[in-house]
């Protein structure tokens, strides 16, 4: 698929880019991001190509804007309340990247070319899902979970989610206005793609992906397990990402049935008498239950202590 273009103009060359950089690391969009601090480049990009998306800055007078004809406009400002003719949308220049980028998404499916922006999910190879779990409590399970997350992220796209009931926001993650819950959100929609949703909200610790955390423990329990499943099955199916990892605990309801649908199966614990005990009871009840399949997936990976 060709790339849109994508060109930001603004006096403020730090802003614009740390937003460049932030529309770069969003693997799904597919547009080709160019920034300058000159009206006359973005004339003399325009005489050799179409700009597809332009976000420029209002110190410009609307007369110079107009000069461009950009497939959608978009004026970055300095405040919220600014006028401008109609072919061009406002932006608020002192917001995050996601919320910039989330508007953008939106104006675009106002006039029905979203999905010329995002990459086709075409020939995706077949998606695995690793769940990182332990009936062994304080066992380093989600250090556990993003080590390998990063590693993997190295040679493929991996989205990490944190299904635990108290996911540690502004621990391992910093705060953020969007999360897992929106995402969840999302998902019951019909008609939303999920691919599209997460470009606006996941968030990059080196090069593995992750969305932050759930805020409230009981809204993690009170999700039942189809509504995970049918949240990470679309996932698989409308999004670039080629490796899930889920790091649960027993918040999520129906845990069985949702390490079901998963290919692999890291279960920490340590050489130690009650560490063990507590496996051999999981792994027992497993059987019991009826879910032997989730038992055969179980990798054993053992933790110093």
């Amino acid at each position: 698929m060709e790339s849109k273009n994508l060109v930001i103009c603004d006096p403020e060359t730090k802003f614009a880019s740390a937003f460049a950089q932030y529309l770069t690391r969003q693997k799904e969009l597919a547009v080709r991001v160019r920034t300058c601090s000159d009206l006359s480049y973005v004339l003399a990009i325009q005489e050799k190509e179409k700009i597809d998306f332009l976000f420029i800055s209002s110190e410009y007078p609307e007369d110079s804007r107009k000069q461009v004809k950009a497939g959608m406009v978009f004026v970055i400002a300095p405040e919220r309340e600014v006028a401008l003719e109609n072919r061009e949308v406002p932006i608020y220049k002192y917001q995050p990247g996601d919320q910039i980028l989330a508007e953008m998404i939106r104006q675009c499916s106002m006039s029905g070319d979203e999905k010329q922006i995002f990459l086709k999910i075409t020939g995706k190879k077949n998606c695995r899902v690793i769940a990182v779990y332990s009936p062994v409590r304080r066992i380093g399970k989600t250090t556990y979970a993003i080590r390998l997350g990063r590693k993997l992220a190295k040679e493929a796209n991996v989205l990490y989610l944190g299904m635990e009931t108290y996911g540690g926001e502004g621990g391992h993650f910093p705060e953020g206005t969007q999360t897992l819950a929106d995402v969840l959100y999302y998902a019951r929609q019909e008609q939303s793609n999920i691919g599209t949703v997460l470009t606006a909200i996941v968030r990059h610790s080196e090069n593995l992906d992750y969305i932050v955390p759930m805020p409230v423990s009981e809204d993690i329990k009170e999700i039942d397990s189809e509504e995970w499943i049918r949240l990470i099955q679309k996932i698989i199916e409308q999004s670039i990402y080629e490796i899930v990892i889920l790091d649960m605990d027993e918040g999520v309801r129906d845990i069985y049935r949702v390490l079901r649908i998963c290919n692999e199966i890291h279960m920490l614990t340590i050489d130690e008498p009650v560490a063990e005990a507590k496996v051999a009871q999981f792994e027992a009840e497993l059987e019991l239950l009826g879910y032997e399949d989730v038992r055969r997936k179980i990798i054993r990976k053992e933790q110093r202590t």
